[in-house]
């Protein structure tokens, strides 16, 4: 029987998740061979299980907005990114593993609704396109509802801003008085936040950086391990990564980069040289104690599978 597009967002959703923290050695980061303090490679898979759902059901939201069913600002974004975390605290004790893959593929998973409804399949244009709909049609409840996501999930290096802090006690009434929808919240932390950044242009670096990178190491390689590596190497080489920048500063992020550059210009994962400084480069980005962990480009990384996945491409 063939599964509903529902279902199949969901499972899309899940294997980019999967497929994301099981490519190894991705530098710094959680992967198969390699745990971290709190937080080992089996919470990263609990959390990819836990999240699947929510992603179906935005895209049947999706869907009914594409159809005229429900408004575009009634696809509820804020509402199911808190059911996605609050799945994730359910099923593991790991910690945050995934609030950045889900602000990225909520609104991916409701675009994807939203192609099915109308053109029966996915494209990487029409998705972003559908996808600016959805970023742009956030609402203040939308708003509300990420801020509890976050408090919720308690990810680390945050740091503390003057306008909308998340850790404001007050945070709620703010946002409702200002009127600020979700899109405009990210805009204010765009700067010095890459997932803030992608909603503020439409996933830029998913669309433009990541998914042709990964489909293109994929039709090449036709490993995806190899794909998964060599994209989080390439997004990582041109994009300092902001987590690092919060934490280590952008000296070090931008050292970081031009490491991850010097892997790829060896052959990354696809070369013995490369997979060689590959593990080096793992080795020393983990011996920093968690400063030096490239996790927004993990994220960025997951999202760009998630693209390729619900094109159809396989492996």
């Amino acid at each position: 029987m063939k599964e509903s597009f529902e279902e199949y967002v969901a499972k899309c959703a899940t294997l980019a998740m999967l497929l994301e923290v099981s490519g190894f050695p991705k530098p710094g980061n959680v992967h198969r061979t390699r745990d971290a303090n709190d937080t080992r490679f089996e919470h990263f898979l609990a959390g990819a299980v836990a999240v699947g759902p929510s992603m179906g059901r935005l895209a049947e939201r999706g869907g009914k907005a594409e159809i005229g069913e429900i408004n575009i600002e009634e696809i509820q974004v804020g509402y199911f990114i808190f059911e996605a975390v609050e799945a994730t605290c359910r099923w593991h004790k790991g910690g945050n593993t995934n609030l950045g893959e889900i602000l990225l593929f909520s609104p991916l998973s409701a675009a994807a609704g939203m192609c099915f409804a109308t053109s029966n399949k996915v494209t990487a244009p029409l998705l972003k396109e559908k996808v600016l709909r959805v970023i742009d049609g956030t609402t203040v409840e939308d708003a509300v509802k990420v801020y509890e996501a976050i408090r919720l999930m308690k990810p680390g290096g945050l740091g503390k801003v003057e306008r909308h802090d998340v850790n404001d006690p007050s945070f709620r009434e703010k946002i409702i008085s200002e009127g600020i929808s979700l899109k405009e919240v990210f805009a204010i932390s765009a700067k010095w936040d890459s997932i803030s950044a992608e909603w503020v242009n439409g996933m830029e670096t998913v669309f433009g950086l990541g998914y042709p990178n990964f489909k293109k190491y994929i039709e090449e390689e036709g490993d995806v391990n190899i794909a998964t590596v060599n994209t989080f190497l390439r997004i990582l080489s041109e994009k300092p990564d902001t987590l690092i920048v919060r934490k280590a500063g952008i000296g070090a992020a931008q050292y970081v980069s031009a490491r991850a550059k010097e892997v790829l210009e060896a052959g990354g994962a696809s070369t013995p040289d490369g997979r060689k400084l590959c593990w080096m480069l793992d080795e020393e980005l983990h011996g920093a104690g968690g400063k030096l962990n490239p996790g927004t480009t993990a994220d960025l990384t997951a999202a760009s599978i998630f693209v390729c996945l619900l094109e159809g491409i396989r492996y």
